[in-house]
């Protein structure tokens, strides 16, 4: 049985080699073909691509030409234009895009702007035959000189680079150059907040060479007072009332003399915010203080509780307008209204403390008088002040007549009434310890008072406080 299969198998393997040997007849061969093929066919392909690829891509030869005819490899430019003599000009053109932020508490304001510099450096003038410029981004402008301008007394600044850096450099033929930038930058301004929020603020970025003093270069507005614009800028706070430009000098113990120039602007506040917000919410308090003097003096929980109520309301408007502010060692004008107005209110409270304590000392009076309505005559005198007969009885003495002159009601008591005399009826004049006395023994007239005066003060104060900061 084993025979028989090994035959079989060998018969078969004998029938299928020929079939094999005519499809493939070298094996071998089209193995190799076909690593050759991967191994050169492909770069011999993409190396065709590659070269059709660099001879439409010319940026790179177009960059050599353009460093070759700026022969930018055959100066230094790590020197100014014309080292050794005169100040290079260098001249300033500034166009203000927004006020961003003014912030009275950090004293400080962030402004974006466009900073041209205007200057000519022979290095870089080119033959042209049409005279045309050439304008190029932020990557040449690594390889040439330029000023090194600075803004005095700034917190943050920084180039735009969205989508690429804001910058922009114009040779022209004849050396002139134009270097433009856009900028933010956040400034100090320093704010004088005695007047606050009736102000005016003067703020100013100042601009300066940081290397190079008067003698090696020379800043100066381009174009005079048009060397600054601005567009149409709207703030929430403040109205813009003027840009102007100027420029001056700046000495430096260790270094020299410096050129600065100024962006100088006013900036008046709008006062209708802080009204709603201050002074309407204040003037409403101050009044409300005042109904107090219209309630009964008996209802101590109602006046007590109004009185409370409108203090801690104005403490409140103090402690909210002080957050807003920087802690400044002198007094505001919005200070001297609201701690005035608060005075008012804490006045109207302190009135009403006076009523109650009069009020009480005055039931107090009324009943020792009660009680002494059965003394002696000794005793009564040293109550109302005169002197009275023993056969005279206290109790003929009405509460309602102790203000009036009882000593002379007593001795005219035991003679008979006179007849009137005609003539001009003379009137002592009180002295003011008496106008006192006569007030704490009627309390009921303070309030009555009160409503007369705490209006009349408050009106004047407006009226001085208005004529002075408006």
């Amino acid at each position: 049985m084993k025979l028989v299969l090994l035959t079989l198998r060998l018969l078969c393997l004998a029938y299928l080699w020929p079939v094999t040997l005519l499809n493939n007849p070298y094996p071998n061969r089209k193995k190799n073909k076909d690593v050759y093929l991967a191994e050169h066919g492909k770069n011999r392909f993409s190396g065709r691509i590659d070269y059709k690829l660099k001879r439409k891509d010319s940026t790179k030869s177009l960059l050599i030409k353009t460093e070759q005819l700026l022969r930018i490899e055959n100066h230094d430019f790590a020197m100014r234009p014309g080292f050794g003599g005169s100040a290079i000009p260098v001249g300033i053109d500034v166009q203000v895009e927004s006020l961003d932020s003014i912030s009275e508490v950090n004293m400080d304001f962030t402004m974006t702007l466009y900073l041209r510099h205007y200057w000519k450096d022979e290095r870089l003038a080119f033959p042209s035959s049409n005279n045309l410029s050439r304008t190029f981004d932020g990557r040449l402008i690594k390889k040439i000189w330029k000023p090194d301008v600075f803004f005095v007394h700034s917190k943050r600044s920084f180039i735009h680079d969205t989508t690429m850096d804001n910058i922009m450099l114009r040779v022209y033929p004849d050396g002139n150059i134009l270097y433009s930038v856009r900028i933010t930058v956040t400034s100090l301004c320093s704010m004088d907040f005695s007047r606050f929020p009736l102000d005016t603020q003067n703020c100013s970025l100042e601009l300066e060479s940081y290397a190079y003093a008067e003698n090696d270069l020379m800043l100066y507005w381009k174009n005079g007072n048009d060397s600054l614009r601005t567009d149409e800028i709207a703030l929430s706070q403040f109205f813009i009332e003027e840009f102007h430009p100027s420029h001056g000098l700046a000495l430096y113990s260790s270094t020299g003399w410096y050129n600065r120039l100024y962006i100088n602007f006013i900036l008046r506040r709008h006062i209708f915010f802080f009204m709603l917000q201050t002074y309407f919410p204040t003037m409403l308090m101050v009044v409300l203080s005042w109904v107090s003097f219209w309630i009964d003096r008996w209802a101590v929980p109602a006046r007590v509780s109004l009185g409370i109520t409108t203090v801690l309301t104005m403490s409140t408007i103090i402690t909210g307008v002080s957050a807003s502010m920087p802690q400044v060692s002198y007094v505001k004008a919005v200070d001297i209204y609201l701690w005035t107005s608060f005075l008012l209110v804490f006045l109207s409270v302190i009135e009403y403390a006076a009523v109650n304590y009069f009020t009480t000392k005055e039931e107090m009076k009324k009943l020792e008088q009660l009680k002494l309505s059965g003394y002696d005559a000794s005793q009564a005198m040293a109550f109302d002040g005169c002197f009275h007969d023993e056969d005279i009885e206290l109790s003929a003495f009405p509460l309602s007549d102790l203000n009036t002159d009882t000593c002379m009601s007593s001795q005219n008591s035991t003679t008979p009434d006179l007849p009137p005399v005609l003539g001009m009826r003379l009137r002592r004049r009180r002295s003011i310890r008496q106008s006192v006395n006569h007030i704490m023994s009627n309390s009921y007239k303070i309030d009555s008072y009160s409503r007369i005066f705490f209006p009349l003060a408050y009106v004047l104060f407006n009226v001085i406080y208005w004529s002075i900061y408006s």
